[in-house]
């Protein structure tokens, strides 16, 4: 368990929590929210702090105090523009006070200056912040610090159509099997890679159609290290790691998705609503994607029946030396330098309401995510959707996460770059491969470990 640290700053909020400044001070306060990858289902992220607000200066008046909080709300759907924006933001002196982002920035984040502690704001012995998962809060860590509490969660599972696998022969029993045979390798990726080929061959879909991967970098690929048996972090150093052998594969099963003709080789770049599209409307056989893509199928591209139209599993292994798998990328209330500690203690505060149960289950639910905590999980809101409740239980124990060392973006953006090198053909993947450990190794030098 967590255990609060003792601190100067505690005491600020205790004074102020405890309605003796608010009563002689009677201030108003603007709290900003910046959220970055927040689309139309996924407002609670931001509104949850607004909800939040109201309740304390409920809390507040009933103790006969006056409070008076603006919250401020800014969202962006995409995550360069915000990531840039917040450091513009930071270099200017005017971060907002609350950031909402992925636990990657931590390290970064952590490390230039722009975070307070949440640990100095927050008791993590007290709930609702004692009933969250305790390893989302090793995840909103870096270097023996809390700095962040968990917003959300999800899990990044691979899908299948169904009318197309019953189009090539599958039965409605094969259908139901087939996550189970994902998860004990009996299915792997070249399985799909020829059950892709057979969709095309038979006119089911369109070349190119057979096995859509996401459109852009993102941390699913990282999924597909995995299943060839990457490690991102080697367990007993801490260090980062280039399993040689497990990229080799990954970027090569690319490269032979591509020359089966199942995938294009210039599919990275090609545009989300062409992919949301294909897969809403059965015009692909396999794909992968967020779990609160089911939310925006719904709401946004007119899938009526998820269950009936498709199937899901893990990241099917992609040889013997891998496992099937999935990743999460959770996102995290973080408390910017921004403004006085008073400014920051309303801001935990609000964090910590909104961190509630009940405040949890509406984002999630609205935006396809999972639980963060068994409390979260038994709201009837929750406990009654199901799709919810499978990424929970089903999906989420087999996730994993990238790491929140600062040395991570350098290794990322170097691997994204020669995996769509080899995948266009423009080198050959012992090339891509080569030059990928030229350049972590130049960058991060003993910081990484190449096996």
């Amino acid at each position: 368990m967590i255990s609060l640290k003792t601190t100067k700053l505690l005491a600020t909020t205790a004074m102020l929590l405890s309605g003796t400044m608010l009563a002689a001070q009677a201030e108003d306060y603007t709290i900003t929210v910046w959220a970055g990858g927040t689309g139309d289902t996924s407002n609670y992220r931001y509104d949850n702090i607004v909800l939040a607000a109201d309740i304390l200066e409920r809390e507040a008046a009933i103790r006969g105090e006056e409070l008076n909080i603006t919250v401020e709300t800014q969202a962006w759907s995409g995550w360069d523009d915000f990531k840039q924006a917040v450091t513009l933001a930071a270099e200017a002196g005017n971060a907002p006070n609350i950031i909402i982002s992925g636990h990657e920035d931590i390290g970064p984040w952590s490390q230039s200056g722009l975070l307070r502690p949440v640990e100095d704001y927050v008791d993590f012995d007290a709930w609702p912040l004692n009933a969250i998962y305790p390893n989302l809060y090793e995840i909103s860590s870096y270097d023996g610090v809390v700095w962040g509490i968990p917003q959300d969660a999800e899990s990044r599972p691979f899908y299948y159509s169904r009318a197309n696998l019953k189009a090539i022969g599958w039965t409605d029993a094969d259908i139901e099997a087939l996550p189970g045979k994902v998860a004990s390798g009996e299915y792997t990726l070249y399985n799909m890679i020829d059950d892709a080929k057979k969709m095309q061959d038979a006119g089911v879909v369109e070349a190119g159609k057979g096995f859509l991967p996401r459109p852009s970098n993102g941390p699913d690929y990282w999924q597909f290290y995995i299943s060839f048996g990457g490690e991102m972090v080697d367990a007993e150093t801490g260090k980062l790691v280039l399993d040689k052998q497990a990229m080799t594969d990954m970027f090569q099963f690319f490269v032979d998705a591509a020359d089966a003709g199942v995938v294009p080789a210039t599919h990275l770049g090609s545009t989300w609503d062409a992919f949301h599209e294909a897969v809403a409307n059965d015009q692909a056989g396999f794909w992968h994607a967020g779990t609160w893509t089911v939310s925006e199928w719904k709401t946004k591209w007119g899938v009526e029946d998820f269950f009936g139209q498709m199937q899901y599993s893990l990241i099917p292994a992609g040889n013997e030396n891998g496992k099937a798998n999935t990743i999460s990328h959770p996102l995290v209330y973080l408390l910017s330098n921004a403004g006085t500690d008073e400014d920051a203690a309303i801001a935990a505060e609000l964090i910590t309401i909104a961190s509630e149960p009940r405040f949890n289950a509406l984002h999630a639910v609205k935006s396809g995510k999972v639980a963060l905590s068994d409390a979260q999980a038994s709201i009837p809101l929750f406990a009654n959707d199901r799709w919810a409740g499978i990424a929970t239980t089903e999906l989420l124990p087999h996730a994993t996460a990238i790491p929140n060392d600062v040395e991570f973006g350098p290794y990322w953006t170097a691997m994204y770059k020669n995996l769509e090198a080899s995948w266009t053909g423009t080198i050959s993947v012992e090339d891509a491969v080569n030059a990928l450990e030229a350049e972590v190794t130049s960058a991060l030098g003993d910081q990484i470990i190449v096996r």
